[in-house]
């Protein structure tokens, strides 16, 4: 352990010793004690008030619905967010969940042809102290052009920067004797050593925060953006960021988000899965809202509950001048550019960006990279200029009933075994150090395994029948059905030691256990994050390890 005035540090892992001091000099370690002394409160109070509402919302059964307190806001016509720099003018297509410890993929992403990259210290990366120092390491050498035959980073995608949301701590670091909040840990280092050449090459700082509840989330991080722009010489209003809105309760505080964040905004995103999943956090003990099979009733085609979600937030960015971006194709393209196959996965992908174009969408993520140029065509096909901010959407009208009304359908046997499979595969991952796999044609993330158990424990808790044969979901059911996955698993993770066996053992445990919780873990990856099982398995793969990636294509 390091110490340095207040400030204890763990040692770096194996074989990341130029790195961890590249990054932790005394400059950089005093600017994130204060930074997290100055905010820890201001943290702590914003954490305490989600438990408030959820408790409120549990006591009285009531529903959300748009702020009387804040109407003002809302009916004041005249107020826009200040307008974004060049570069985040034309938004079309990011990469997304591009875990910056996956050297070689960050490499091919700078290359690419693509708007941006999500650098993602969250839903696709896995936190272990090794992937944060990697990542935070290969931003680095991103912004200071220290990779060989890569664009300068004025001429590559963007960066856009998503540190974890403020559910995850950093273990590693203590300042004031406490651990530190994660999306500070990595916050601060990004800043502290890229922001002002970023500036100076017109990239940046750009970022992306995750899992923002509420306005008081986004003032929050609006006064830190304050702070660390005065604290590193920079003009007040240079960090832009875009919000992901990711539950419901933030759904209905969008306009007040972009207000508490109008010098730094660079509009809201919409992240489905987290979305459907916070239906369950928030309101998963409540019969009323059982959300149905994912796999066959849940998606933007058929479900008016994400449509009005979706058609909500267009409208509340376009009116206040903000981008509004879509959410990531997780499909993969099959090798073969002839096969039936492709064309399929091609089609599928192409007609449901189709519809976050028609909505007014002005951009969207993919994850493979070979979907970057057929769906920069599509764009400009469907739409005219690098954004559709003219699209200002009048013509429709979002009630709280919209938002909040649940698709119809029920529970099949496939999408329970589906649900189970991403959960084990998601935590089997994470045992490896992995943030996100492939399975079935998709890259699964823990938005993915969030929905997935999420629903599980759902279908448990109120009994629900299958509509195949009517059988009872119980956790004796779901235990079953995890032991008769098994081989079908092993295949996935290709399962060749007795150590990937029994770590695929221990997953499948993990998530008996997690769905069969009397209480509902509010997210899945601080569950993880704070049980032993995983914290102890860091030290096994962190030894000589090198790249964390998929067992799969890239």
């Amino acid at each position: 352990m390091l110490v340095h005035q207040g400030v204890e540090l763990e040692t770096p892992p194996s074989g990341l010793e130029r790195e961890f001091h590249t990054l932790f000099n005394s400059d950089a370690l005093q600017f994130l004690s204060e930074l997290i002394s100055t905010f820890q409160a201001e943290v702590d109070k914003v954490l305490n008030l989600r438990v408030l509402r959820k408790v409120q919302l549990d006591l009285t059964g009531e529903l959300p619905g748009f702020l009387k307190d804040t109407a003002h806001i809302r009916n004041d016509p005249s107020w826009r967010v200040s307008p974004v720099p060049d570069r985040l003018h034309c938004r079309h297509v990011d990469v997304g969940d591009l875990s910056p410890c996956d050297t070689q993929r960050l490499i091919t992403g700078l290359k690419s042809t693509a708007q941006g990259l999500q650098i993602d210290f969250d839903d696709g990366n896995c936190p272990t102290y090794h992937n944060q120092i990697k990542g935070i390491y290969n931003v680095y050498q991103a912004v200071h052009n220290q990779f060989q035959d890569v664009p300068p980073i004025s001429q590559a995608p963007v960066l856009m920067l998503r540190p974890r949301a403020w559910n995850m701590v950093e273990h590693n670091m203590m300042v004031n004797g406490r651990e530190v909040p994660g999306p500070l840990f990595d916050f601060g280092l990004l800043m502290f050593h890229n922001a002002k050449q970023l500036l100076q090459n017109q990239s940046g700082p750009f970022f992306y925060l995750s899992k923002v509840e509420s306005y008081m989330e986004a003032r929050l991080w609006s006064q830190i953006f304050f702070w660390t722009e005065k604290k590193l010489g920079l003009p007040a209003g240079c960090i832009k960021a875009t919000v992901l809105i990711e539950c419901v309760l933030a759904s209905f505080e969008m306009e007040e988000i972009l207000y508490e964040l109008k010098e730094h905004s660079a509009g809201l995103n919409c992240g489905i899965w987290d979305y459907s999943a916070s239906f369950v956090n928030k309101f998963g003990h409540r019969a009323h809202f059982l959300l149905p099979d994912r796999s066959k009733y849940v998606d933007m085609e058929n479900e008016a509950f994400l449509h009005s979600y979706m058609d909500l937030l267009v409208q509340t960015c376009h009116r206040r001048g903000a981008l509004a971006t879509g959410g990531m194709a997780a499909l993969l393209l099959p090798r073969d550019k002839e096969s039936d196959l492709y064309k399929t996965v091609l089609r599928t992908v192409t007609r449901l960006k189709l519809l976050e174009i028609k909505a007014g969408v002005d951009g969207f993520m993919v994850y493979d990279m070979d979907l970057i140029e057929p769906m920069q065509k599509l764009f400009e096909l469907h739409s005219h200029g690098p954004n559709q901010l003219l699209q200002l959407r009048e013509d429709i009208t979002v009630t709280p009933e919209d938002l909040l009304t649940m698709p119809a359908g029920g529970v099949t046997l496939y999408g329970l075994r589906y649900n189970i499979a991403v959960g084990v595969l998601f935590i089997e991952a994470w045992l490896s150090g992995r943030g996100h796999f492939f399975y079935l044609g998709k890259v699964e993330d823990s938005a993915t395994a969030e929905i997935s158990r999420s629903q599980v424990w759902q279908w448990i808790r109120h009994q629900v029948r299958l509509e195949d044969d009517g059988t009872v979901v119980t956790r004796a059911l779901v235990g079953s059905l995890a032991e008769g996955l098994m081989e079908d698993l092993k295949a996935a993770i290709y399962c060749q030691t007795s150590r990937d066996k029994q770590r695929l053992m221990t997953a499948v445990s993990m998530f008996i256990e997690i769905v069969q919780k009397n209480d509902f873990p509010e997210f899945l990856t601080t569950y993880l994050n704070l049980d032993h099982t995983f914290l102890s398995s860091q030290s096994q793969h962190e030894n000589g390890q090198t790249d964390m990636v998929p067992k799969a294509r890239l």
